[in-house]
């Protein structure tokens, strides 16, 4: 278990802890495992690529046979027996039910074979199938008597699941977002291929001697990495889903190396480097996670066109529209100008001096290029109920559309995301201005009236 570890910390940095507790739990495959192991945590946080390497590693170390589904693909309870027999066994009968799978599980029993590792993942979906699966698949070993683990794979905490049969204690492992530091050095690890990848370019293009041996030169691990503390410090707050991060890092990096290429910048002249590169990076944070094609170019906004035809594909529902919206009025404007904005009869405002200067923002110092801060679902419900013209009901319906807009990544979560009904989750909206100014004028309703930065 020790050469296994050791093979699989250099490829998961930040998880050394989570590596050497599955290999603490798991060890030996002549030792007994644990029935089952937990494994939770947010999106990006690396669940299934670590679990899919360890089982590797330990197939490929040990005589175990191991099982890699995932329960969105199994949506019924026979593709997920048939999926697992067929990884675990070279010929089996058809299995309809649990009682049947176990039956064939019953005859695995081989000299060869010192145990068995079932992963799922997505876990969360065996809730939705027969109501015995997923008490059968937590006492598989005490049922079949083979030495086997099943590793359940979700985001969501054991305490989320309900079954009216009752669950018995299981160890879970839970792998919790990654700090800015630990982002820092994950995203690190591509230095040498970020590297490799601009040096190629250049080399390709003709007459680019000089380029070539500037990026030579220039292209040390230190000044990537004085790069990639820009970056995190206008995404990090945004967004911490690391493959969204690594993938707008590399597609931006081009950008921030541009003027060094050029002779026009000094590689060690940070604060140049930083003002070239700010537009582009706060036009990359409206785009993360919609996966726009269209390359950024110096510090010009992303097309036009491809927002408004993403803006106009989204088929979200009415109310849901006007969530988003509020969603974003409570992200960029001040919680304090929400009485003036959003209350006919708010009285008057004296205009202070220090309010008429504060005004005079330029674009630089705008909330809607400064990027997202947290609002409250509180705060959110009142926008929304303050903008929309007509009386809505707060039903489970509207809360849930709430969570559609986290699903499909337009909202995040930033604290509390278990607290949603009492009010007290904290939320970010991840889209820009010009994706919420298409959405405005689908339902009719002016975004730019409601903002702090153009009053």
């Amino acid at each position: 278990m020790e050469q296994i570890c050791a093979a699989l910390e250099p490829q998961f940095p930040c998880r050394e802890i989570a590596i050497t507790t599955l290999g603490e739990l798991i060890g030996d495959c002549e030792e007994a495992y644990p029935p089952v192991i937990y494994v939770f945590g947010h999106s990006g946080t690396g669940k299934t690529t670590l679990i899919n390497s360890f089982l590797k590693q330990c197939q490929k170390q040990q005589k175990v046979r191991i099982a890699q589904l995932n329960a969105i693909e199994c949506y019924t309870t026979k593709i997920m027996i048939e999926n697992v027999l067929d990884s675990l066994a070279v010929q089996q009968s058809p299995a309809d039910n649990m009682l049947e799978f176990v039956e064939q599980l019953r005859c695995l029993h081989t000299a060869e074979t010192h145990g068995f590792l079932i992963a799922i993942d997505n876990a969360e979906r065996l809730r939705d199938m027969d109501a015995n699966v997923l008490p059968v698949l937590m006492r598989l070993q005490q049922i079949t008597s083979l030495n086997v683990c099943v590793l359940l794979l979700s985001q969501l905490p054991f305490e989320k699941y309900y079954n009216k049969t009752g669950l018995s204690e299981i160890i879970t492992l839970h792998l919790g977002q990654y700090n800015k530091a630990e982002t820092l050095r994950i995203l690190s690890t591509d230095f040498d291929q970020v590297r490799q990848q601009l040096l190629q370019q250049q080399s390709q293009e003709q007459q680019q001697q000089q380029r070539l041996d500037i990026c030579e030169a220039a292209m040390t691990p230190d000044f990537y990495n004085n790069y990639l503390n820009l970056f995190l410090s206008v995404f990090y707050k945004a967004c911490r889903d690391v493959p969204e991060l690594r993938l707008t890092a590399r597609k931006c990096f081009g950008i921030y190396m541009e003027p060094v290429l050029d002779g026009s910048v000094e590689c060690t002249d940070v604060s140049r480097l930083w003002r070239h590169i700010a537009g582009p990076l706060r036009a990359a944070l409206t785009q993360i996670y919609m996966r726009i094609e269209k390359p950024l170019l110096g510090e010009t906004v992303m097309e036009d066109q491809s927002v408004r035809k993403l803006a106009q594909s989204l088929e979200l529902p009415y109310y849901g529209k006007y969530l988003l919206i509020a969603a974003f009025l409570a992200s960029h404007n001040s919680a304090k100008q929400d009485k003036r904005l959003f209350v006919k009869h708010h009285g008057k405002q004296r205009k202070r001096m220090q309010t008429v200067n504060a005004r005079a923002k330029n674009a630089e110092k705008m909330s809607t290029t400064l990027g997202p801060k947290s609002f409250s679902i509180d705060r959110l419900l009142a926008i929304f109920y303050a903008i929309l013209d007509e009386k809505v009901g707060l039903t489970c319906n509207l809360l849930s559309q709430i969570s559609t807009l986290v699903h499909l990544k337009l909202l995040s979560f930033v604290s509390g995301e278990q607290n949603i009904m009492d009010g007290s989750a904290k939320l970010q909206c991840t889209v820009g201005l010009e994706f919420v100014l298409y959405i405005g004028k689908v339902v009719g309703f002016n975004v730019r009236q409601y903002l702090c930065d153009f009053m």
